[in-house]
């Protein structure tokens, strides 16, 4: 079953294409280019490069967040488009979940994190076991120490991933947890591709018309125009 997966949650721009557990092509980049720009382009390459046609797809795998409100936008709105298109099903997967998917690491808590702004993070905690991934704690915003807090509250050995390693390094070499090294750092379309195939075997998938981003809150101009209501009131 060939799954086109998506990721634009962060800076980086992600495709890949795979085949029930295994990776056929992932085209990962980060460049100054915004996603309108270059996603569209990489779907096609990443088709050519696997010698795929659009009509062999059988499912689309969307990255929907925690993560840039723009990127999730475009990212999500281009799944539904080609989900709609070709008729196939579509199914999301959260970004830190999908994170997770991509080290599996027996034994350790996973907590992948993205930047949130404002010396916050969006978080989660995850573990493997018996082969699948399990969530422990749900993705939410929280400010670093509050993530910390609950990294720190883990039984066991809890391994950091993500924007949090490079923005918080010496934070969080204090607080005695694992920082994983830079190249598991960044979200990839080859495991929203992978796990989104996983999903769909157990029955997992959304509707095209109703399926939305996970934004956990609200962006900075919703605040900034509620702000401003509250004080033209």
């Amino acid at each position: 079953m060939p799954i086109l997966g998506l990721d634009t949650a962060t800076l980086v721009s992600s495709v890949a294409l795979a085949g029930g557990d295994t990776l056929l092509a992932e085209l990962t980049l980060q460049t100054k280019k915004t996603h309108s720009e270059r996603l569209m382009p990489h779907i096609e390459e990443i088709l050519r490069l696997a010698e795929t046609g659009k009509e062999e797809i059988e499912a689309i795998a969307v990255s929907i967040g925690p993560g840039s409100f723009t990127g999730l936008r475009i990212g999500l709105g281009t799944a539904k488009a080609l989900a709609y298109a070709l008729r196939v099903p579509l199914v999301g997967v959260p970004t830190l979940g999908a994170m997770a998917f991509g080290c599996p690491v027996p034994g350790a808590v996973l907590a992948p994190t993205l930047d949130a702004q404002k010396g916050n993070l969006y978080a989660a905690l995850y573990a493997w076991r018996g082969g699948d991934l399990t969530e422990l704690m749900p993705p939410q915003a929280l400010s670093l120490q509050e993530a910390i807090g609950r990294f720190a509250a883990v039984q066991h050995p809890v391994l950091v991933m993500g924007e949090a390693v490079s923005l918080y390094r010496e934070e969080l070499t204090a607080a005695a947890v694992e920082l994983a090294a830079p190249h598991v750092a960044m979200p990839r379309a080859g495991s929203v591709a992978v796990l989104g195939g996983r999903l769909l075997k157990q029955g997992v998938e959304h509707d095209v018309m109703s399926l939305e981003p996970l934004y956990i809150r609200r962006s900075e101009a919703e605040e900034l125009w509620e702000k401003r209501q509250g004080i033209c009131q």
